[in-house]
This record gives C-alpha cells, sequence and structure tokens, in this order.
C-alpha cells in the first residue's frame, strides 16, 4: 500500500497514521522527519538540504521530492508506505506525481481526513501540555488530573490566532492538491469527526474498497 496523508491541523493524522502503520505494516514516512535523518546521515541529498536550512532558506520541492524517491527504496517501503507532510501544494503534488512516474512508483491512493474548522479549533486550543512528563491533555476531551492543572502550559501554537492563521495558510495552500488527487481518481475521502478508533474504522472500509 503507497499512499499520501492529508489533512488539517489538528485532523488526528497522527494518530492515524501509527494505525496504518500497525495494521499495514506500512513504514510513515514524514517529510521533515526524512530531512533530519538525510542530513544527520550525511548523505549527498542531505549536505544539500542542510547548506539551505543553515542559509535560513526553504528546501526546494525538488531536493525533497528525491529525498521522497530515495527514501522510498529502502527495504522498509518495500511492503509500502505512508507519506505525510508532502505535498503541501498544488505545484509540490504535480510534481511530485511527474516524479514517481517517472521511477515507475504507482500510488494506491491519497487519503484525506476531512474535519470542519470550528471543530479544529476547539481541538487545538483546548489542548495543554505537561512541562514536566511531556504528556499532551485536552480540557474537554482528555482532561488533566485536578493536582497538575496549574503547571501546564497553553503553547503559542495552539492559541486562537495561531489556530486560524494555520488554517488559513492550510487552506490556501494545501487544499488546491485535493481537486488535483480527485481528477486522477486517488483521492479517498474519510469523515475525521468523532472518536479515534471511529475514525479508524471509516478508513479500514475506505481503503478495503481498493
Amino acid at each position: 500500500m503507497r499512499m499520501i496523508l492529508v489533512g488539517p491541523p489538528g485532523a488526528g493524522k497522527g494518530t492515524q497514521a501509527s494505525f496504518l502503520v500497525e495494521a499495514y505494516g506500512v513504514t510513515h514516512l514524514s517529510s521533515g522527519d526524512m530531512l533530519r535523518s538525510a542530513v544527520a546521515n550525511g548523505t549527498q541529498l542531505g549536505k544539500e538540504a542542510d547548506a539551505f536550512m543553515k542559509a535560513g532558506n526553504l528546501v526546494p520541492d525538488e531536493l525533497v521530492i528525491n529525498l521522497v524517491l530515495e527514501r522510498i527504496q529502502e527495504a522498509d517501503c518495500k511492503t509500502g508506505f505512508l507519506l505525510d507532510g508532502f505535498p503541501r501544494t498544488r505545484p509540490q503534488a504535480e510534481a511530485l506525481d511527474a516524479a514517481l512516474s517517472n521511477a515507475g512508483v504507482q500510488l494506491d491512493g491519497v487519503l484525506l481526513i476531512e474535519v470542519p474548522d470550528e471543530l479544529i479549533e476547539e481541538r487545538i486550543t483546548g489542548r495543554r501540555s505537561d512541562p514536566v512528563t511531556g504528556q499532551i491533555y485536552h480540557l474537554s476531551f482528555n482532561p488533566p488530573p485536578e493536582d497538575i492543572k496549574d503547571r501546564l502550559v497553553h503553547r503559542k501554537d495552539d492559541t486562537v490566532e495561531a489556530c486560524r492563521a494555520r488554517l488559513q495558510k492550510y487552506h490556501s495552500e494545501t487544499t488546491p492538491i485535493v481537486p488535483f488527487y480527485e481528477s486522477k481518481g486517488l483521492l479517498i475521502r474519510v469523515d475525521g469527526v468523532g472518536k479515534p478508533e471511529e475514525v479508524t474504522e471509516r478508513i479500514k472500509e475506505a481503503i478495503g474498497e481498493l
């Protein structure tokens, strides 16, 4: 199974990626992790990426795509992969599609987890982190014990303003990849509202139809 995972911030992609990895034996490929790994291992592509990052520049799309192509050739991707965090824009999606096609790699689907903005905002702004244990709580969905409430931290990324800015960026930059993959017959829409296990069941049903 070769898939791309897409969805707004706070849609539960990380949780569902863990399920897919365990259930289908695929490798979770995070674009950020791939970059960090390539830099740490001192690969040629890693050195090139590191030069851009040290200069304070974005790593070019072509370089990221080459990293993806290199990574999916490794042994742990032979049973499949789940690409997360890339592509983020339509030009990236089009360039990646062409590169995969040239490499003879066929995607099985692009999984889109859909959650309304209002619920995303509720999910993100209600999060609190424990600086002592690193545990993440939610004031509504996963309340913290009373005795540690006073030490919990509301991260800057989880404020209303930051959340709305991230959603705006997602809709303006990432949403345009949806019709692209839809036109290629690869898009799999899944309702991301509800308990994680309920979303998981929907994903299993949707993937089962492939």
